[in-house]
């Protein structure tokens, strides 16, 4: 049996990337998995993939993290067909390039909104059955940029630097419900927002530990690949 055997994971950002890479590893450990984004066709591709691999089919739900019935809707479909949610997996992103003084307010809450204000949405839809239950697992994908920040990359660095806050905060509210919240830096990954780096599944085992942690793990803490 998988570390991760019967465990319900949802994953957003799940159509390409870390996201799939992910989905892949999570299934690979015995969990259902619940594929969450914009592009349906990306996400069927990765369902797909799971079902070559496992034989078990993953719930494929069209989503933008941003809206918040979209994601209650996204929530509820999962407790519906599963009736729990253990695992939450806050992947997507968008990385644009833009200065202060060259991005517009438009562009700046774009990126804000896709990633951190889609994090807390669904962390705070997901809370009540995980409350419930009395178990979850809610991992974060932050970057290097949280701290040092990266000329031309304004908006993404305030957002992996409000992410960083919002996971710590988190955790401290819902540790005593027996749920940890951490965060992942993975490093530079070649995916489409990045040409060059480290093939995402090389960091996927780090994430399904933090995703089968046990009570008494870490909590609001940052892990890094390597």
């Amino acid at each position: 049996m998988g570390v991760l055997e019967g465990r319900i994971a949802m994953i957003s950002g799940a159509g390409s990337g870390l996201g799939r890479a992910a989905a892949i590893a999570f299934a690979d450990a015995g969990a259902n998995v619940v594929l969450l984004g914009r592009r349906i066709d990306k996400l069927e591709e990765t369902a797909a993939l799971l079902a070559q691999r496992t034989g078990r089919p993953a719930l494929v739900l069209s989503s933008d993290v941003t809206d918040e019935q979209q994601v209650s809707d996204s929530v509820e479909a999962v407790l519906q067909h599963w009736g729990r949610i253990d695992v939450l997996l806050n992947n997507a992103a968008v990385l644009e390039q833009g200065s202060v003084l060259e991005l517009t307010s438009e562009e700046w809450q774009n990126q804000i909104a896709t990633n951190l204000t889609g994090p807390f949405l669904l962390t705070k839809a997901v809370l009540p059955a995980m409350r419930k239950q009395r178990y979850g697992r809610i991992i974060n994908i932050t970057s290097s940029l949280s701290r040092n920040g990266a000329g031309g990359f304004v908006a993404y660095s305030a957002a992996k630097a409000g992410l960083e806050s919002l996971t710590r905060t988190v955790a401290d509210e819902e540790h005593e419900h027996g749920i940890l919240v951490n965060l992942y830096n993975p490093g530079t990954l070649r995916t489409e927002m990045h040409a060059t780096g480290k093939d995402p599944s090389i960091v996927t085992p780090d994430i399904v530990r933090l995703a089968s942690l046990s009570f008494g793990g870490p909590t609001g803490t940052i892990h890094s690949y390597g």
